[in-house]
């Protein structure tokens, strides 16, 4: 009877291990590959998955995604300039069984062609265009590398450069030329300053002399506005005054005192010029009106006399 039980328990013992084989259980981000005696048979999604325990076998394969180093290299530009150049590759597993059997090592093949796609990329473009058009070289090498992994089931999902260093002498002479194109935009900045300052200061000096020339203007026009209005009010008066002796003079009743007052104001008139001149009082005209007419009468009475006197010469005579 213990020989049956001990067999019984080998069985059973047996029988669990077969089962516990069996079993296999697959991760979220990986895929199983069954092989069974040498060939393949299927892939194993992730979950619970059973084989048969003898014969088949499972190998697995991570489908996440993988940081692919690319050593440095030195790489000869268009312009003849040797350039050190590394880099990253994101490479994905999309198709299990070729990354499986198509290709022995999926990550050394991909550094390999990375290092090869980049001499030619870089090969054809001057040492300027390598160092300004990084994402034009990271976009060229993932759209070769992608066409040349896709047979391996591999996926590129992005390249990036890390470095580009050009020699020393190389990097110098580059700081130079970009401290000399600073102090150049520094210089064309000051002087575009400057420019718009003196601009600025003619801009501001011609508009406070155009408002002072108008200031000037409406001064000129104010005075002479004034002088207009006081010279047709004096000429008003005047006219008025005239008017009024005018009329005195033809009513017969003249205002002595008025035309008096107009001689007066007449006087510093009359006396312009720089001829010698003789002035008679007003009253004075009355005397020599009086003395012109009796210059007259004797003028008269004179001649009257020197007709007769032929008549009477006789009695002079005698």
């Amino acid at each position: 009877m213990q020989g049956i039980h001990v067999v019984l328990i080998a069985l059973a013992v047996l029988v669990f291990a077969l089962v516990v084989s069996s079993v296999r259980v697959i991760r979220p981000f990986e895929r199983g590959l069954v092989e069974r005696l040498g060939k393949f048979q299927r892939v194993l999604n992730p979950g619970l998955n059973m084989i048969f325990p003898l014969t088949d076998r499972v190998l697995k394969m991570d489908m996440r995604e993988v940081v692919i180093d690319v050593p440095p290299q030195l790489v000869i530009t268009k312009d003849n300039v040797n350039v050190e150049v590394d880099g990253i590759i994101y490479a994905q597993v999309t198709d299990p069984f070729r990354a499986r059997y198509e290709i022995a090592n999926y990550i050394m093949a991909a550094t390999k062609l990375a290092q090869t796609n980049l001499r030619n990329v870089i090969g054809e473009m001057d040492l300027d265009a390598c160092l300004s058009s990084r994402d034009q070289i990271n976009a060229q090498l993932r759209d070769v590398m992608d066409q040349a992994t896709d047979k391996w089931g591999v996926k590129v999902n992005r390249v990036e450069l890390q470095r580009i260093e050009p020699p020393a002498d190389i990097s110098d002479a580059m700081s130079r030329q970009m401290k000399a194109e600073r102090d150049k935009r520094a210089a064309i900045l000051d002087a575009e300053a400057i420019r718009q300052a003196d601009i600025t200061k003619a801009e501001g000096y011609r508009r406070s002399q155009i408002l002072e020339a108008e200031g000037f203007a409406q001064a000129v026009k104010t005075k002479a506005d004034a002088e207009k209005y006081r010279q047709v009010t004096v000429a008003a008066g005047e006219a008025e005054a005239i008017l009024k002796v005018f009329s005195a003079i033809h009513d017969g009743k003249p205002d002595d005192k008025l035309i008096t007052l107009k001689y007066l104001e007449m006087l510093p008139t009359l006396a312009e010029g720089s001829a010698n001149k003789i002035f008679l009082p007003y009253e004075a005209s009355g005397i020599i009106s009086a003395l012109s007419a009796m210059v007259e009468g004797i003028k008269n009475d004179g001649g009257t006399t020197g007709k007769e006197a032929p008549a009477s010469s006789p009695e002079m005579s005698a």
